[in-house]
Formats: structure tokens, sequence, C-alpha cells
């Protein structure tokens, strides 16, 4: 496929189809329970996110302006994107690259918004370029092996921020009533946590008829963030942390919305295609590593892909975003796979080794709860002191259930475990009829030291480099050739049963 624009056009042809059904897919109840609880799971991250990034920019951006961007990209997206099972927001990666460009800005005596204008389009500009020149082809040379590694780092994002958070109450001495707020904020995100689990495994029990135990669990979430704030609110003489949500709607600096981009001179704007590069790497990885994990074949999605589509609304929205100072989104990985798990008919299934699994037989493919939830999100701009009512502890305890919740299924993890189990327990998995044990454990050796690397990149003043180390786990994967024999790396690399991944692309 290397005409110009094929892709796009092959994936508004394939997908057009299945528009009308995109909505009458959406009329079931697991719509309604997935948009309350992907509301405050969009919510939570927006806010947190948000309020980090008020502090990395000295206000330039800030909660108003990542709930607002949330709330018009996801619309926007809803409605026209290819696969709107993908949930747009902020990530923890490009959280990092705009405090980096902040600093670039700052140790250049320029104007930060400016900055933020011209990489925002030069950005787009590569992005949409990347889209019509049919470039997520590339894709298909990204294998499993990748995809748990950064998948893997998203969800030790969210269970590192719930975690540290809530540490960081107990070692804040100033907190008033310090030792009831740290103690009730641990109860309320753990409650949140266990009641969201607990609730959601009834699919599994014996109790209750099969419809029941379906609708309990599709709310489970939502009851936990119920009950608990109605505890939070019975302790209500415990100061806890509430929303950082501003009381009224506006740019958090009290700036103008629209950013004047000639307040730079004309060699920065040039200049700013430098960090547009590293942004541009970033957004592709991340919005196709996710959709790759979306669209698996464990999802028995049924109305096809959309990458090339999808890529070139993602550097639109970003474009369009960077005229008006608002956060640069791009598909959230984490609230994804809740998304589509939300949305999702499970089953009881025995395997060939005849052990009993949960598995995924159907989702609902709807454009509905995607518009619904950020919808909400956009609402929830007029009712901006009622939401800072809600304690941080619960979404603490959210963020928590979200990140482990999207461990499950991830085959790094599942072999992270057997390094700490009995060998004679372990169990069989179509990886371990073949290969051995310690080939297995060398395989996930290596994608370990991926994972470290990750995150210190992450999280070091090198972090504007994140995005190429992940480029560069295709070439690793390929030198682990000369490391593994092909029919063993062929069975850790690959699904249970076997991919064709040519229609993908």
């Amino acid at each position: 496929m290397n005409k110009f624009g094929q892709g796009i056009r092959e994936d508004i042809s394939g997908r057009w189809k299945y528009y009308l059904s995109d909505y009458t897919d959406g009329f079931h109840y697991k719509s309604v329970a997935s948009s309350f609880f992907l509301f405050f799971a969009c919510l939570a991250p927006a806010v947190t996110f948000g309020g980090v990034l008020s502090i990395y920019t000295n206000g330039a951006m800030g909660v108003v302006e990542m709930i607002l961007s949330s709330a018009v990209c996801g619309v926007l997206f809803s409605v026209v994107a290819g696969q709107p099972l993908i949930i747009l927001g902020g990530t923890g990666p490009m959280l990092v690259i705009t405090a980096m460009l902040f600093t670039l800005a700052k140790s250049m005596n320029l104007e930060f918004m400016p900055v933020y204008f011209w990489v925002g389009i030069w950005t787009a500009i590569l992005t949409m370029s990347a889209a019509v020149l049919n470039l997520s082809n590339i894709m298909k040379f990204f294998t499993r092996f990748t995809d748990e590694i950064f998948a893997a780092l998203i969800s030790l994002i969210f269970i590192y921020e719930a975690l540290s958070s809530i540490l960081n109450i107990f070692t804040d001495l100033g907190v008033k009533n310090h030792n009831d707020t740290a103690l009730l904020t641990l109860l309320l995100a753990l409650g949140t946590y266990t009641i969201a689990t607990n609730i959601t495994s009834l699919r599994q029990s014996k109790y209750l008829n099969r419809i029941m135990r379906e609708f309990l669990s599709d709310f489970g979430p939502i009851i936990a963030i119920v009950i608990m704030t109605a505890v939070a609110y019975a302790f209500d003489k415990v100061n806890l942390d509430a929303l950082p949500a501003p009381d009224q709607f506006g740019t958090t600096s009290g700036r103008d919305w629209l950013i004047d981009p000639w307040g730079i001179p004309v060699w920065a704007r040039f200049l700013c295609i430098i960090p547009a590069f590293f942004v541009t790497i970033l957004v592709f990885l991340d919005q196709n590593i996710t959709a790759r994990l979306v669209n698996t074949l464990d999802h028995k999605l049924k109305k096809g892909v959309a990458y090339h589509w999808d890529m070139l609304l993602v550097g639109g929205l970003i474009g369009i975003c960077s005229f008006f100072g608002l956060p640069w989104l791009v598909a959230a990985t984490v609230r994804s796979l809740n998304h589509v798990r939300g949305l999702a008919d499970f089953k009881d299934i025995k395997n060939k080794n005849g052990i009993v699994e949960n598995k995924i037989v159907a989702v609902k493919e709807t454009r509905i709860s995607g518009l619904l939830i950020h919808l909400m999100l956009g609402v929830s701009l007029f009712f901006l002191p009622m939401i800072k009512q809600v304690p941080m502890a619960i979404l603490y305890g959210l963020f928590l259930y979200m990140g482990i919740v999207s461990m499950q299924g991830n085959q790094f993890f599942e072999r992270l475990g057997l390094w700490f189990m009995d060998s004679e327990l372990y169990p069989q998995k179509h990886y371990s009829r073949i290969t051995p044990m310690s080939v297995i454990h060398k395989f996930t050796l290596i994608q370990l030291v991926a994972l470290i690397i990750l995150w210190g990149l992450k999280v070091s003043p090198a972090g504007i480099l994140f995005p190429l180390f992940i480029a560069l786990l295709v070439p690793l994967r390929f030198m682990m050739k000369k490391l593994f024999k092909k029919e063993h790396l062929d069975l850790l690399d690959s699904e249970e049963e076997s991919i064709d991944e040519e229609n993908h692309w």
C-alpha cells in the first residue's frame, strides 16, 4: 500500500458501512454503565494531569484546559473516528514532553505559549503527513513484545500515581487533622478499589442469576464511587483533598484563549520543528500501539480497523488544540482498554489444558458510550464547584483499579509472576508447552530491562528522547532472533491462536 492517501480511503470505505450500526448497537445498558464509569475514569486523570501540567507550565495550562480539550476532542473523535472504542486523553509521556518544552522555552528566553503553538502546528503537519503517506503500515513490524512493554508502562504509571498520591498524604505533616485525613484517604482509596474489584468479579460468581451478575458487574466501579462518596460524607469533619478544579470556567492563568503565534522570532518558529519531530514520534507510537491493543484478536472486534484515518484525525485535533493553548491528546491506553472491557460480554471458557478462563466473547462496538463520556466531561465544566466536592481519595482508588485491571491479559506480568511461583505449579500456556522455562525467563528479563529504561527516561532530564527508545524496541526485537530459536520466539511473541495481521495493513 504505497499510494498517497490509500490507507485513509480504505479505512473510510471499510468503516462507513458500519456507521449506522455504531449507534444502534449502543442502545444497551452496557453503554450507560461504561459511560458513567469512564466519565469518572476520564475526569480523574484530566484533573490530575491538568493539575500537574499547571505546575510544570507555571499556570499556562491547567485543569480547565485539560477537561475542555478532553471534552471537545473526545466528542469529535467519537463522531468521526474509525475506531470509536479508543479514548483520547492526556497521558504521562505527553505530560513529560510538554514539561520539557516549557523548560526548553524558558532556557532560550522564549515565551512558552507561542513555542507550544508552533511545536503543535509542526506536529500536526508531520502527523497528518504520516497518515496520508500510510506510515501506520510500519506498525506491522511491531509485535506483542513492544505492545506488552508499552502497556505495562502505562498501567504502572496509573498505579504509581495512585500509590504516590496516597503516600504523600501520610508524609505531608502540614495537613490539618493529619492522622485522620491520612487514614480516611487510605480507607476510601482501598475501599473504592476493593468494592469495584469484587463487584466486577461477580460475573464469575455462583450467586444471583446471570443477568443480575452481568448488570452488577458492569456497574461495579460506579457502585464503588457512590458507596465511598457516602462514606466520605459520613466523616465530613475530617479534612480531605477535593478535586483541584477552579470555581469558574476560564483559563488557568487568565490569558486569552487564542494564542498569539507571533510572540517569538521567525527563527524560533522554524526551530520548533525539532522538538515537534519527537512529539510526532510519541503521538505516532502512542496512538498506533493503543489502537493495536484495542484491536487485538482477544477482544473479538468485528468492524475492522482505521489506523490511518484515526492518525489523520488526531493530527488535526492537535493542530486545533495548539491555536487555543489546550493540551495535546492522544489515544489513552488504560482508558481505552477499560472502555473495551466495559462494553464486553464475558464467558467462562475451558482452554486446551482444561483450565477455565473468563474470556471476552463479544464487544458492543458503538460510538454512543464515547459520545456520552465526553459530553458529560463538557457539561462538568459548568458544575466545577460540585466536582470539587468529590474526594480525591476515591479517584486514587479508581486510578488503582484501572491500572490493575489493564494489566489483565498482559502476558509480560503473567510471565513475570513465574519467577516467584513454585515450578511444579506453573500454569500450562501455549508458549510454555514447547519453550524451555529458562528461555521464557530470559525473554521476560529483556522486557523488564526495557521497561526499567523507559521509566528511567520518562523521569529524567532526557525525557524528550523517550519516544525514540520506544521506537528502538522494534530493532531490539529483530536482534533477539540471534538470542532465541525461531519457534520459541514465535510462541512467546504471538497470540495463542494463529494471527494473520496483514488484513490490518
